[in-house]
């Protein structure tokens, strides 16, 4: 599987992708920078999270302006995958290609900690390696996490079964107090119609072998590969 990781000025968690990438396909990632106006051929393209131009204006609002944007959407247009994680979700979101918007958390305050999510749909791309209604473990570390769309968005994104993933707590409940950010329906991750695109808050990146505390995260790229080898 060829995968590529894009990098923004300010991204962090470009290189924790990268060696998940790496780890788990046994093929080392191609490296994109923003301004870069051509891209490899590869099977996917990672958008990381971080604080990609310091977060002025909105939370990936300029990233999703930067050069390498026009390449990043054409290749999903054609049907290539996509996955935006943490800051990678806001720009997918601010580029059009995933609906919705990623608001200050609720608490108005940064989280930092491991939670729990559900596996609301464990037929697409990213998610084929779990089982329908698994619970996960998988770190955040966000200030700007709460899912927002119109009703009548949040209303097809349910019907669809394009919620990836959604907070929970230890008994699988969908409660307010395992919501981290105050994303409207506990919504931690989405998919986009088509299948072929996925932006989620949480990290699976930074959980995927025992010395990181625990491998919940593998799931995730493992299901990528059972599509895409």
């Amino acid at each position: 599987m060829k995968s590529a990781v894009v990098t923004f000025p300010a991204s962090n968690c470009n290189r924790d992708m990268f060696d998940a990438l790496e780890k788990i396909t046994g093929q080392t990632p191609h490296q994109i920078w923003h301004q870069d106006t051509e891209i490899p051929d590869v099977d996917l393209i990672a958008l990381p999270g971080g604080f990609s131009f310091g977060d002025y204006l909105r939370c990936g609002a300029m990233a999703a302006r930067s050069p390498a944007i026009k390449a990043i959407a054409a290749h999903a247009e054609r049907g290539g995958n996509v996955i935006g994680v943490c800051n990678g979700f806001q720009v997918l979101t601010e580029m059009g290609l995933l609906p919705g918007a990623l608001m200050r958390n609720a608490s108005l305050k940064f989280v930092c900690k491991t939670v729990q999510l559900k596996v609301e749909n464990a037929s697409t791309t990213f998610t084929n390696a779990y089982t329908q209604g698994q619970i996960i473990n998988i770190p955040v570390a966000h200030h700007d996490g709460n899912y927002f769309a119109d009703d009548e968005t949040l209303a097809r994104l349910e019907d669809n079964d394009q919620v990836a993933f959604r907070y929970v707590n230890k008994a699988g409940d969908a409660t307010s107090e395992a919501n981290p950010n105050g994303s409207q329906h506990n919504i931690a991750g989405i998919i986009n119609q088509r299948g072929n695109i996925l932006g989620m808050m949480p990290h699976p990146e930074r959980l995927i072998e025992d010395a990181q505390g625990g491998t919940d995260g593998r799931g995730f790229f493992e299901s990528i590969i059972n599509t895409l080898n």
